[in-house]
């Protein structure tokens, strides 16, 4: 199984964001990829994110700033609807990231 790190953004960094990576961790899981997960809220994301490896941001609330690490937007794993989409988007990130 391939480790990977994400990181879920929301507006607090604790209700919404523990949901979603709860959610992404399981279907990265069944992907074949074993995911550490970090929660943060856009105010937290610099201190979360400093010194780690960090392999995508999956945000569900905006996060305008450039952190050099590649964000998808995660609002389809609050509703339900467009998870897939989601995961898939999370997955190409990894993949690129990770081809040999």
């Amino acid at each position: 199984m391939k480790s990977c790190t994400v990181v879920t953004v929301c507006g607090s960094g604790v209700v919404t964001s523990s949901m979603i990576a709860l959610k992404i961790k399981e279907q990265l899981r069944d992907k074949g990829w074993d995911a550490h997960m970090l929660e943060a809220s856009p105010v937290s994301l610099n201190s979360v994110i400093t010194g780690k490896d960090i392999d995508v941001i999956v945000c569900a609330s905006p996060v305008t700033e450039d952190v050099g690490i590649p964000k998808v937007k995660g609002m389809g794993m609050v509703t339900g609807m467009g998870e897939e989409k989601v995961i898939n988007e999370i997955i190409a990130v990894l993949e690129e990231k990770y081809k040999d």
